[in-house]
């Protein structure tokens, strides 16, 4: 379509208001695209180049200055209309400026300054970019920095964590405390020497870290960091820059993108993969935003009363289906992958993307390295415009190749509802979950022996094969695991709860699939019970290192419970053909018990058959088992792979003894 009748199209249509959407929809589907690789800043031999997609701008500006923020311009350029929809811009030599900004005008009117959407390197808050290289910006030897060796998805083990979480607290020995830095030091200790920081990560047995959100964005002033602000970051500004206030020096561009490389590099070192949580549903405030600055409505799904649709629960939603959003989103995944050399992406509310944009980014990081991990939330926040049947939902899951989900089926089986705070789940003896646990146990993936009409949620399977499954009991969001059974079991000893707790675990580190575990729930990590703690002070995020010290053994128990998976590929069995065909759920078991058998050296494990049983009664119960000879590896609170001691039986059917709230592993070696 030719550019006048295109805008002329654009302004007739932004002054109706009946069948708004429909008609919008059609007028953002006939904007030109542009399908080259160097939108936002490039370099070619050092000199700079700006290409910004606006099609229905009638004039775009390029500014100047000497300062990140405040200032007047110190130069100003013309940008020419280019192909595709786009503008652009060859810089002098040497710019006159350090930042940039640029300014459209659309129909008459003079929007706002704003750096452009791929924009990579940026001044104090996100608000002007930086007329700098990034690969220019790289801490030393990055160029030998190598992901750790990843043989299939169900060897994963994720650690989740936030940056400030990890670090603050002032007995955690890490000198950059909240910083990228912080999470590169080695070798720090906290109360009785207990390890910290990243050595406690190590420790544990990940092999990938998942960091809430760490692009640049809008929550934290980052010209006020001796206010201490805290927040998650699910308020994204730029996509595709490091936050500012995890680095030294915020208004150098050039420290965070240096610092987040030398995290990542440090952390490769240790053994340790890096998982970004991304959050490409929304922005933290579309009015404002580069999206809505430079082309209005084309980045956002709208109602049909034109106001913006909220799947996020946010403000607003991104419109992911069209194809220049798709576009953005799919280079900065790569991006990240490519340039800070990242492993893998968690998708905050996944569920609003859609299929083919996931798809898309699949296959743009399998040109980076195969082996780097797609995950996110299946579901929404809120109801959205785009059919479900093209969002990256659970159920579409089987359409998505290599890209998992988290089941919260095994979640809210296993501990209860996330939001109804106070109901219990099977580990505190609540009734009729044991096939939602079991849906976890089999990895959402399709088994015959499970009756899917009694799974708390999905009553169909939507994995095609382990790997796309992520088991938690707990992440950030709600309670953590401690605070949440300490809430639904009133009056119950600590003793008891700790029972509850591992056997929560136990779970899910021997379930099929990929598990998954907030950092600190390996030492009972409280928020003193708050259950959406995004913007509370570091006393309630930050990790007790004393509490670790306090509870080394169950953090020890961890370890061990992780060793186990780790060294045992029954546990993580890398088809669904596998599963269905080494997996058997014992029959017979009594009300609140699950039982199941791994058989026949399940995965090439050195162990001919396993035994698995889950108690979850606040009684003791009994199970019987195939006859014969077994040593006990996991006994409750106790784990040996050499054997904690022996079971032997002539009869072809035994029994054995349950105690409450516990779990119990046998092998046939």
């Amino acid at each position: 379509m030719k550019s006048s009748l295109l805008l002329a199209l654009f302004f007739a249509l932004t002054t109706l208001t009946t069948c708004r959407t429909v008609r919008i929809t059609d007028a953002y589907a006939a904007y030109p695209t542009y399908d080259g690789p160097d939108l936002g800043l490039t370099f070619v031999r050092g000199q700079a180049q700006l290409r910004v997609w606006a099609p229905t701008a009638e004039k775009l500006q390029l500014k100047l200055y000497t300062e990140g923020t405040g200032g007047t311009p110190v130069a100003e350029y013309a940008m020419q209309k280019s192909v595709g929809g786009t503008w652009a811009y060859t810089l002098p030599a040497q710019p006159p400026g350090r930042f940039y900004v640029v300014q459209a005008t659309i129909k008459g009117r003079q929007m706002a300054e704003v750096p452009d959407p791929y924009v990579h390197a940026v001044g104090l808050n996100g608000q002007r970019g930086a007329l700098l290289d990034p690969a220019t910006v790289s801490p030393a030897r990055w160029e030998d920095d190598l992901r750790p060796k990843l043989k299939q998805a169900t060897d994963i083990v994720i650690g989740e964590m936030h940056i400030r979480d990890l670090t603050m607290h002032p007995q955690s020995g890490v000198q950059h405390k909240g910083k990228f830095l912080g999470i590169a030091e080695t070798g720090t200790r906290g109360p009785e020497g207990v390890k910290t920081g990243l050595d406690h990560l190590t420790e544990l047995g990940l092999t990938h870290v998942h960091l809430l959100p760490t692009n640049d964005f809008a929550s934290v002033d980052e010209s006020q960091l001796q206010q201490n602000r805290y927040n998650w970051g699910y308020d994204p500004l730029n996509y595709t820059v490091p936050e500012g206030s995890y680095a030294t020096d915020p208004a150098d561009p050039a420290a965070r993108i240096r610092e987040m490389k030398q995290l990542v590099q440090t952390m490769h070192g240790s053994g340790l993969r890096l998982v970004l949580d991304v959050v490409y549903n929304h922005t933290a405030d579309a009015a404002r935003s580069s999206f809505e600055q430079l082309v209005p409505g084309y980045y956002y799904r709208h109602k049909p009363d034109g106001s913006y649709s909220d799947a996020a629960a946010c403000g607003n939603e991104v419109a992911s289906e069209r194809p220049m959003v798709r576009k953005l989103i799919v280079e900065s995944v790569a991006y990240w992958a490519r340039e800070y050399h990242v492993d893998g992406f968690r998708f905050d509310l996944m569920g609003i993307l859609d299929i083919r944009t996931m798809r898309a980014a699949r296959i743009a990081l399998d040109q980076v390295d195969h082996s780097i991990f797609m995950y996110g939330e299946g579901w929404a926040a809120g109801t959205s415009p785009l059919p479900e049947m093209e969002r990256a939902v659970k159920a579409n899951v089987l359409k998505m190749d290599r890209i998992a989900a988290f089941s919260d089926e095994l979640r809210d089986g296993v501990k209860g509802h996330y939001a109804r705070q106070t109901e219990p789940g099977f580990v505190s003896g609540q009734p009729g979950l044991e096939e939602s646990v079991k849906f976890g146990i089999v990895a959402a993936t399709q088994h015959p022996q499970l009756d899917y009409s009694k799974v708390n949620y999905s009553k169909v399977p939507w994995a095609t094969s382990p790997g796309q499954a992520i088991n938690y009991v707990a992440c950030h969001d709600d309670r953590v695991l401690w605070d949440k059974l300490v809430v639904s079991n009133p009056g119950v000893s600590e003793q008891a709860l700790i029972k509850m707790d591992l056997l929560s675990n136990t779970i899910v580190f021997t379930s099929q699939g990929i598990p998954f575990l907030p950092v600190g729930d390996d030492f009972l990590r409280t928020k003193g019970g708050s259950h959406n703690s995004y913007n509370l002070p570091d006393s309630v995020n930050q990790l007790d290192w004393a509490r670790k010290a306090q509870y080394l053994h169950i953090n020890l128990l961890y370890r061990q419970l992780i060793g186990l998976r780790k060294a045992h590929p029954a546990f993580r069995l890398a088809t669904q053909e596998q599963v269905q065909q080494h997996l058997q759920f014992l029959p017979n078991m009594p009300a609140g018990t699950i039982g199941y058998r791994l058989t026949d050296h399940a995965g090439g494990d050195t162990w001919n058959n396993i035994v698995v049983l889950f108690n979850g009664n606040r009684q003791a119960s009994t199970a019987t088992i195939p006859g014969g000879r077994y040593t006990v590896v996991l006994e409750g609170a106790q784990i040996s792979q050499q054997g904690i001691r022996k079971l032997e039986s002539g009869q072809e059917i035994m029994t054995v003894d349950l105690p409450a709230s516990s779990a119990l592993i046998l092998v046939q070696p």
